[in-house]
This record gives C-alpha cells, sequence and structure tokens, in this order.
C-alpha cells in the first residue's frame, strides 16, 4: 500500500497543479475523472498492443544509436502520445464543456497523468521506493510537460478553422518531446549523453510554462 500511494502522489500533485491552474473556469470533476480512467486503462492497453506487434515484426539492437533513435521516437514517443492523444480528440474534445483553450491543457495532463499512474505503479511495484523517488522528479513530470504541449495546440484546435493541422502539430510536438528524452536514456551506453534527457525536459517544462500561461491570459472567462 505504501509503494501504491508513493507511486500516485506526484501524479496527483500535478493533476492539482493543473487543475488549480483553471483559474477561470472550471471544468467538470466526472469528465475529468473518466479522462485519467481513460488514460489510466485505454491508452495502456492500446500501447501495449502496439508495443506487442512493434516487437513481433521488428528487431531493434539495444547497442545502435540509429534502432535506438526509432525505438524513442517511432516506436515509444509515437504509440505512446498517439494512444493518449485520441482520448483527447474524441472523447474531450467533443464536449461541450470544452469550452475554451485552456482545456486542451487540462484534458491532455488528465489522461497523460492516467497513463503515467498505470505507468508508474507498474515501475514502482518492482523498483521500489528508489524508482519511485527518481520518476517522481523525471518520467512524471515529463509526461505532464508532453501533455501541456499537446493540449495546448488541441486546445487552440477547438476554436479554429485550422482543427485538424493544430491538433496534429500538437500530437507531433508532444511525440518530438518524448522521443529526445527517451533517446538519450536509450543511448545510455556513450558516456553523459543521459544529460540531452535532462536539457530536453528542462526545455519542455519552459515551454509548458509558458503555454499555461497564454492560455490563462486568453481565456475568454477572464473578467
Amino acid at each position: 500500500m505504501n509503494l501504491f500511494l508513493v507511486a500516485i502522489a506526484p501524479v496527483c500533485i500535478i493533476i492539482l497543479y493543473i487543475y488549480l491552474k483553471d483559474k477561470y473556469e472550471k471544468e467538470p470533476k466526472l469528465l475529468l475523472f473518466y479522462s485519467f480512467l481513460f488514460g489510466a486503462f485505454v491508452s495502456v492497453i492500446l500501447t501495449t498492443i502496439l508495443y506487442i506487434l512493434f516487437d513481433y515484426y521488428f528487431f531493434l539492437d539495444k547497442a545502435s544509436v540509429l534502432h535506438m533513435f526509432i525505438r524513442a521516437f517511432f516506436v515509444v514517443g509515437l504509440t505512446e502520445e498517439f494512444s493518449k492523444y485520441i482520448i483527447v480528440r474524441y472523447y474531450a474534445q467533443p464536449k461541450e464543456a470544452f469550452n475554451e483553450p485552456f482545456d486542451g491543457i487540462v484534458y491532455a495532463v488528465m489522461v497523460s497523468m492516467g497513463f503515467a499512474a498505470t505507468e508508474n505503479i507498474m515501475y514502482v511495484l518492482e523498483g521500489g521506493f528508489e524508482a519511485a523517488f527518481l520518476r517522481a522528479f523525471t518520467a512524471i513530470p515529463a509526461h505532464a510537460t508532453f501533455g501541456i504541449l499537446m493540449g495546448y495546440y488541441m486546445g487552440k484546435a477547438k476554436f479554429s478553422k485550422n482543427k485538424r493541422l493544430l491538433n496534429i502539430f500538437g500530437l507531433k510536438l508532444a511525440i518530438i518531446f518524448h522521443g529526445a528524452y527517451d533517446f538519450f536514456l536509450f543511448i545510455d551506453f556513450i558516456p553523459g549523453i543521459w544529460v540531452g534527457a535532462f536539457v530536453s525536459l528542462f526545455i519542455g517544462l519552459v515551454l509548458s510554462r509558458n503555454a499555461i500561461k497564454r492560455h490563462q491570459n486568453n481565456s475568454h472567462f477572464k473578467l
């Protein structure tokens, strides 16, 4: 039980942070809860199926930089972010409650945190408190960052004539940052290269902070 609580604690903190940042028009709690659940189960199941297909049809050598690039961007990044994207795109975005651009960030983060919660529980049950502590400051914020960047553009898309273009751009941006983060970790056989993961995470965090502020300032519910 203690490991379970430690695993979900950083997820809950990020959810609360984003909920409080939604200053002007809160989202229905039930809709947020369902978005989280869909991320925790539907996105995880879809990702698992896609992983199995990739493993069946492709062999990737963990000692190859090229193969790890493919794994980071086209297996992990694309698969995981797409599995989150479709929940936001086809469940949350069409809802009437999705009525301002900031909502894209809220729902994308909820789905991402659902996914991250399931993933983190599995890692922490296997790796213990050490894994929980490390992931609380790395993988969990990373998933939130990918969600914010994707959600920023999906929020804009809802109220734009270029809906499809902005939605896909948000997905691509999440894949790029997710892929970059994982790529530098996957090629850890190159000494010191892992630093690149934290550089990409830092850049993503800065962009996410700016994205939150921009949608807050442009909210049509702001008095």
